[in-house]
């Protein structure tokens, strides 16, 4: 008797990134000092460096567009919802995640 091969699953591309997380926590102040300085004492001065780090215009580094920007750069989940609350309510926090994402990236060798 001859038997045949029946393919019961296609084989499947996907262009999917992995889910991408942040390197640190929002309220992660103490794991870059300097960072949370700058940002307390010169929040305009870190958004600059943020938008500048994005090749973005320097008004835009500490707009929810740019966590939004990042964060789908990155594959981080969220949404356009919790980037405006966290930028609304806790705009020095938003700048500084990011700035710590950035320097933490370009160690790894990952920043783009």
């Amino acid at each position: 008797m001859d038997s045949q091969n029946v393919v019961v699953i296609q084989p499947q591309f996907s262009t999917a990134q992995q889910p991408g997380r942040w390197q640190t926590g929002l309220m992660d102040c103490c794991s870059d000092c300097g960072v949370c300085l700058c940002g307390s004492f010169c929040y305009p001065c870190l958004g600059y460096k943020v938008a500048g780090d994005m090749n973005e215009c320097f008004l835009c580094g500490t707009s929810v567009a740019m966590r939004t920007l990042y964060r789908t750069r990155y594959n981080i989940p969220g949404s356009i919802c919790s980037d405006f609350c966290i930028t609304l309510w806790c705009p020095v926090c938003s700048v500084c995640q990011i700035k710590r994402d950035i320097n933490r990236r370009k160690e790894q060798g990952t920043f783009w």
